[in-house]
């Protein structure tokens, strides 16, 4: 019987109140309202180039800014894809995608390893985005690469655009974790010489 690769995350706060209910074998139908709009458009372009099947919603304290609903999407998305991924059996476990975005090129390459980095190289020609500070893509990549327990190494190769470059990274994030969570017949257990990815 195959495992279905589904989990349901809620976080309760003082400062935040999150839920994120994913399935990694879908379609790219995403249900998103955080609250921060940019990150609903973000979050909309992840499910969608992922191929997951996703709702994320989010109550934060957005009157004070962005930060502590950015961050704490990124801790919750970050739990439920490793509650999803379970045991990690015949994965292929490293992903690797390029996309452009109109001036701008990205790299995500991840590592499904247990051992939880974020390498970013990116600077953005602003340091906003409308309302949204973009130092919070740092903020929140780092806390979903924490708690997704993945590798994580962002590269924007250049851009000029900060809205482009963000839309690429995180369509490039998507499809590294599609790449790297796709079965394949030929690995036996999980693709580790340790035995396990837990």
């Amino acid at each position: 019987m195959t495992h279905k690769r589904v989990a349901k995350i809620e976080r309760m706060t003082n400062e935040t109140k999150v839920w994120v209910e994913i399935d990694l074998d879908g379609e790219g139908k995403a249900e998103i309202d955080t609250g921060v709009p940019f990150m609903d458009h973000m979050l909309d372009l992840f499910v969608k180039h992922g191929l997951f099947d996703a709702s994320i919603k989010a109550k934060g304290d957005t009157y004070i800014d962005d930060h502590h609903t950015t961050e704490d999407i990124g801790i919750v998305l970050g739990q439920a894809v490793k509650e999803a991924l379970g045991d990690k059996k015949g994965i292929k476990r490293y992903g690797n995608a390029y996309v452009p975005m109109d001036d701008a090129l990205a790299q995500v390459v991840i590592d499904i390893s247990n051992r939880p980095h974020l390498e970013f190289r990116a600077q953005f020609p602003t340091q906003k985005v409308g309302n949204f500070d973009t130092e919070l893509v740092h903020e929140f990549l780092w806390k979903f690469a924490l708690e997704a327990r993945m590798n994580v190494h962002v590269i924007v190769h250049y851009g000029a655009n900060t809205h482009h470059m963000i839309e690429a990274i995180f369509k490039a994030l998507a499809r590294a974790i599609d790449d790297a969570i796709t079965k394949d017949d030929r690995v036996k257990g999980v693709p580790s010489t340790k035995g396990l990815l837990t």
